[in-house]
């Protein structure tokens, strides 16, 4: 069976919505991941992992959207990036066409933290219209899940987990002779309970929050792996659910 839904004809498309109310969407971003990492990371990742849970639970996913609120990495050459309005429209789009064929339960795989609000104010309407939308991220996944397997300063962006997950799953695009660990700096003004306008530049000089250099293959195997079985949990609990449970309850 199909699961990809740009692999499908139209006939296939037509037989899985007409017994399906439920799709995934992997979303993420195109931007710098250090010197080491490829620009593409947050998608691949969110598409790998997005893919392999479709492929388990047996529900439609469509194909990644790159780019994504990448405004603070632009300074590093190769970011792309969008505005919230503009991500969150596109993606409204997106899933209202999905709804139009009776989709009315949407999985958003989310590949990059930057993209979080817009996709928490995007699903908060779209339940107001009938359609529930979950949100997953990886990372906050395999911190729970897994918070032996790297330290706190290996978990940051770019760091050994998100690099780890790299070399599992694409390890040509990964050069880890150019990984570098780097201490993140504060900004003079900081102060507890205080949130600045800064950029990841004003951070780190080549993009890396933490220590990258002690990834491996072997690490993000079982980070991709424990992460995807979460995912499916999630996927084959919201099969189940029936909409009406899922949509804002009247006034009181």
């Amino acid at each position: 069976m199909k699961i990809l839904l740009h692999e499908m004809r139209w006939p296939e498309a037509k037989e899985y919505f007409s017994k399906n109310d439920i799709a995934i969407i992997p979303v993420g971003s195109n931007e710098q991941h250090g010197p080491h990492n490829p620009l593409g990371t947050d998608h691949f990742i969110a598409k790998a992992i997005a893919e392999e849970a479709a492929k388990r639970t047996g529900v439609v996913c469509l194909q990644v959207i790159p780019f994504g609120v990448s405004h603070h990495h632009r300074q590093f050459w190769g970011t792309i990036h969008v505005s919230p309005k503009t991500f969150k429209s596109y993606l409204k789009q997106v899933c209202l066409s999905l709804n139009y064929y009776g989709v009315r339960k949407i999985v958003i795989v989310n590949g990059h933290g930057g993209n979080l609000n817009a996709l928490t104010e995007l699903a908060r309407e779209l339940r107001e219209k009938g359609v529930f939308v979950s949100i997953f991220q990886w990372w906050p996944a395999a911190g729970k899940l897994l918070s032996d397997i790297f330290k706190p300063e290996e978990r940051g962006h770019a760091g050994a987990e998100e690099t780890s997950v790299n070399l599992a799953l694409h390890p040509h695009l990964v050069n880890m002779d150019q990984a570098v660990d780097e201490e993140v700096r504060s900004h003079p003004t900081q102060t507890e309970g205080i949130t600045l306008p800064l950029d990841t530049v004003d951070y780190t000089s080549l993009g890396v929050f933490g220590k990258a250099t002690t990834a491996s293959a072997e690490k993000g195997r079982k980070v991709f792996e424990v992460v995807v079985n979460e995912l499916v949990k999630h996927v084959n609990l919201l099969k189940n659910v029936k909409i009406e449970e899922l949509l804002a309850k009247p006034k009181a």
